[in-house]
């Protein structure tokens, strides 16, 4: 085999601005849309966000209904009951998500299956799942995201709780990728401090892994067919993701502290779909596939913020926890994108005598200024939960190919249990 010598590059069209919700309606009618599906959560809802979205369509001819029933963080089980609303009150010729990811995640899975044969099972990433294609094209898909982090508007991959395993796995094709994110810093202003944290650190993982992950060079060469949208880290993903770490180091601190800043949330609002951009394409990796079993294992933990209606480590969080030993592990595979990923997100911080140490510093201090949990044992999971953990890592195949360094099962526990606590 030779090394690979290409590498690709996908993104949704993009509107950006105050007031660029309200043109939604505008552009369906430009689609050929005339029936939208708005799906939504109720919290966001509640807002009053996605009728106001749905209303404004009239004026250009379309005809939209509201769906408020997605699971935060969402489930096989919520997926499942989404999909049948839409099939049972459609058809639909386009979808509208407004919220956070679990919003937009969810409109990702009902037009695959609303537009493709086949249950939810059969399209989840091995070995969860069977990893099958769709076969046939999906509907547009208008991405509306009110919370500042997931980059779902950007993605091609949709991410969900399966039960029954108490893991997190995903779905993950090109032709999920929303045809058009409409990022309006108007809607993220109702998101509490907590919300704002636990997506912020989203934000901040997806950048700093796709800086850091594989570069797509140092893979085998691949056949057309074999192409995935995570080729690892590429000049033009590199370029979106310096400049969401910049965007952070001047406001994310500061949307946490005083959430009616506008020009903070519009950075925050920007460097979520900057860094979208970014991992979109790259990658993630050791910190997302972590994350995966955190949430799903979750016992009894209630961030603040957050529905507390049932448990919940929200993924931004989940993804943060480990994340300083993470890139404690792989700093040798890439230590010079390590030391400039720390110069960026932090460029105040004092350089220490082990670079190595450089990027979890410039984390653990974010972390401890905004609130986040001090490591995994403080969201309920001891050293005896270490070994499931490690089992739901090791189901995220398609996220550890990412990573710089190799990780194994004991390399991961290491991490684990080196995360139980942080400060």
């Amino acid at each position: 085999m030779t090394s690979e010598s290409v590498f690709t590059y996908g993104s949704p069209q993009l509107k950006f601005g105050a007031g660029a919700s309200g043109e939604i309606g505008f552009d369906l009618a430009q689609l050929g849309a005339r029936r939208a599906l708005v799906v939504t959560d109720p919290g966001v809802a509640a807002t009053g966000a996605a009728q106001r979205i749905a209303d404004s369509m009239k004026e250009y001819g379309v005809h939209a209904e509201v769906f408020d029933g997605v699971h935060v963080e969402p489930t096989d089980e919520s997926l499942r009951r989404a999909v049948d609303h839409a099939r049972e009150n459609g058809p639909y010729d386009a979808y509208v998500a407004v919220g956070g990811g679990s919003s937009i995640d969810t409109a990702k899975a009902v037009n695959l299956l609303t537009t493709n044969e086949g249950d939810l099972t059969d399209y989840l990433n091995p070995p969860v799942g069977a990893g099958r294609a769709p076969a046939r094209p999906l509907l547009p898909l208008v991405a509306v995201p009110t919370t500042t982090g997931t980059g779902a508007e950007s993605t091609t991959v949709c991410v969900l709780d399966v039960l029954a395993l108490k893991v997190k796995t995903g779905i993950s094709h090109p032709r999920l990728r929303p045809t058009l994110a409409v990022v309006d810093p108007d809607l993220t202003v109702t998101q509490p401090p907590g919300v704002t944290a636990s997506s912020g650190m989203d934000i901040v993982c997806h950048a700093l892994e796709s800086y850091t992950a594989r570069p797509f060079d140092s893979y085998d060469r691949k056949r057309p067919e074999e192409r995935v949208p995570y080729c690892g880290a590429n000049p033009v993903s590199d370029m979106w993701v310096e400049r969401s770490l910049t965007l952070l180091s001047r406001s994310f601190r500061t949307a946490v502290r005083d959430g009616e800043n506008r020009q903070a949330r519009a950075d925050m609002a920007l460097a979520a779909t900057f860094a979208g951009l970014g991992f979109g394409n790259a990658g993630v990796h050791i910190p997302h596939a972590n994350a995966y079993p955190i949430a799903g294992r979750v016992r009894d933990f209630r961030p603040e913020g957050y529905p507390d209606a049932e448990p919940l480590v929200p993924h931004g969080m989940s993804v943060s926890l480990t994340a300083p030993e993470a890139f404690r592990y792989t700093f040798e595979a890439r230590p010079d994108r390590h030391v400039r990923a720390a110069e960026l997100l932090d460029p105040g911080l004092d350089r220490p005598d082990d670079p190595a140490e450089y990027l979890p510093r410039a984390l653990l201090n974010l972390m401890r200024d905004i609130g986040i949990p001090d490591g995994i044992g403080d969201v309920g999971y001891t050293e005896a939960d270490v070994p499931a953990l490690v089992e739901g890592t090791l189901k995220q195949q398609r996220l550890l190919a990412t990573a710089p360094r190799q990780a194994g099962p004991d390399e991961l526990a290491g991490i684990f249990t080196r995360s139980l606590r942080l400060w």
